[in-house]
């Protein structure tokens, strides 16, 4: 007896939608599931991050303490 297997259709959401409406999320994802996007994952924020520590690293950075 042979089983179809079935694929399960994951929605991706950007990380500022969970933050926004968390509650549509909790609905959407008692409809189907979600996979969060996370940003270290993200090539460009781990270029900006790699730009700010050579900046911090040549002095041209600001201090958090001076924030």
């Amino acid at each position: 007896m042979a089983r179809s297997i079935r694929k399960s259709r994951m929605k991706e959401l950007p990380l500022f939608a969970v933050k926004d409406d968390p509650s549509e999320l909790l609905r959407e994802a008692a409809k189907q599931g979600i996979v969060e996007y996370r940003l270290e994952n993200d090539s460009r924020f781990l270029q900006r991050v790699e730009q700010a520590r050579k900046s911090i690293r040549t002095g041209r950075g600001v201090r958090l303490e001076d924030v």
